[in-house]
């Protein structure tokens, strides 16, 4: 493979820039951009824009009409070759007439998986990928987690007081963080397939998980999962009274509960004192959630970490101080030696009104 031109990288530097567009309205597809260039010159531009519309080769390729010939076309992920909702890319690559494609990764779901570039290369055009390729699966972590692993990415979100409370003795949380941190969280929520709870926290704070953005904004909104293991979701909740957004109960496989006509729900087996959150992941990717965040109690969340199924936190620092009787940040977790400690690898820190927001995996 030749080495990557300053003009190859700023092109997809720009597709990828473009692909996040996507990030509240193509999921379960997976957001991609493309930019169709002659050298430095930029001859067309798109990004996939919502899931059962054209992708990004489509509109890059009507930008740049007839001035496509001959050209080189950048994407940030492998062009499809099978027919959806929409027809393959590759094909309306090769009928545009460009001479080079440059990917910067390979897609994995099935119908695709080296199919685009095989079909590009047939048609006699030079096929590279590799380009930025850390970044392209960044942005696409939930997707590539779904295809790649059966389950989505997991975001885990907390607030937290400076001295690690998530709430006073008493339950009292509200509000821990700024009205800034609470604007900040609706855009994650925004970007994500669904939004988990579980029973404790609906029974304390009903809470309706919805995404409420700026005016004008558009969203898919997320599907509510609610881990309810022994079916006690009360019927006046707001998670089935709000008719904003869809919502799942998950139950466990020892009863049978009546929700009404108001929520969808599934069974998992038990394990241990709640229910087995793999399996739950696993059903959530069947049903196409990219990226899961969680906004529980300690307890869930706390579960989730111990059984290394938390991928990503969402950390909000509150510069307050709740006391030494306030609630741990996670429960369940009890590590005997520092060799045990679970390690974390900061990526990212920003200042969210007066708050401190941290962005972390799993080290």
């Amino acid at each position: 493979m030749s080495a990557f031109s300053a003009h190859d990288h700023a092109h997809m530097a720009r597709a990828l820039q473009l692909a996040e567009r996507g990030a509240f309205t193509t999921h379960p597809n997976p957001m991609v951009g493309c930019v169709v260039a002659d050298g430095a010159r930029v001859l067309g531009e798109g990004w996939h824009q919502r899931a059962g519309e054209p992708h990004a080769e489509v509109h890059a390729l009507r930008a740049a009409g007839e001035r496509a010939r001959g050209a080189t076309a950048y994407v940030t992920l492998e062009p499809c070759a099978h027919h959806g909702r929409t027809p393959p890319c590759a094909d309306a690559l090769v009928a545009a007439g460009v001479t080079r494609v440059v990917a910067a990764c390979r897609d994995p779901f099935d119908q695709v998986a080296g199919q685009g570039f095989a079909k590009l290369a047939a048609a006699g055009i030079d096929v590279e990928f590799g380009l930025m390729e850390a970044a392209a699966r960044r942005i696409n972590r939930g997707f590539f987690s779904r295809i790649e692993r059966g389950r989505p990415w997991v975001r885990v979100k907390l607030a937290m007081s400076l001295d690690g409370r998530t709430a006073l003795e008493n339950g009292e949380s509200k509000w821990i963080t700024s009205d800034a941190a609470r604007a900040d969280v609706m855009r994650w929520r925004a970007r994500a397939g669904a939004i988990m709870t579980g029973i404790g926290t609906v029974l304390a704070d009903d809470p309706r998980l919805t995404v409420r953005l700026p005016e004008g904004e558009e969203f898919v909104p997320p599907l509510r999962v609610v881990l309810d293991e022994r079916g006690r979701l009360p019927a006046a909740s707001a998670l089935l009274t709000d008719g904003a957004a869809p919502t799942l109960a998950v139950h466990g496989d020892d009863i049978v509960p009546d929700y009404g006509d108001e929520v969808s729900a599934f069974a998992v087996r038990r394990l241990g004192p709640g229910l087995d959150l793999a399996a739950v992941l696993s059903q959530l990717g069947q049903r196409g959630v990219n990226e899961l965040q969680v906004e529980a109690g300690a307890t869930l969340s706390g579960a989730l970490m111990a059984a290394g199924l938390v991928d990503e936190l969402l950390v909000y620092i509150a510069p307050v101080l709740l006391g030494d009787r306030g609630r741990p940040l996670l429960a369940g977790l009890t590590p005997a030696t520092m060799a045990e400690r679970i390690g974390l690898k900061l990526l990212e820190t920003r200042q969210v009104g007066p708050d401190l927001r941290l962005l972390l995996e799993r080290a």
